[in-house]
């Protein structure tokens, strides 16, 4: 099985992450990345790129050893059995920027 090159991952309309348009995430993941790699790099986050573990090894690719990942947060809602909305709390998400990945070889 050959897998897509990152470029081409990047690059694809049919490849995308779970992100929802929050202006908030995007702030906390583009200050990680700031942090991380540079400013320049800051320029080029794609919310719609940045992946899940999970995600990524679907794609054949594994974090790096030793690469941190970029935490945000999703609010979950959770309903009762007439779908209202009764609760909704935080959930924790780890996601991995393209730079911070590697293609499983084994």
């Amino acid at each position: 099985m050959s897998i897509l090159s990152i470029r081409e991952i990047l690059e694809s309309d049919s490849i995308v992450s779970g992100y929802k348009g929050s202006e908030k995430t995007r702030e906390m993941v583009e200050k990680q990345i700031k942090q991380i790699y540079s400013e320049k790099e800051v320029k080029r986050y794609d919310p719609y790129k940045t992946f899940t573990f999970s995600k990524w090894n679907s794609l054949g690719y594994r974090p790096i050893k030793g690469s941190k990942a970029l935490q945000t947060v999703a609010y979950l809602e959770k309903k009762n059995k007439k779908g209202e909305v009764i609760n909704t709390y935080p959930k924790k998400i780890n996601l991995f920027y393209y730079k911070a990945v590697e293609p499983i070889t084994s």
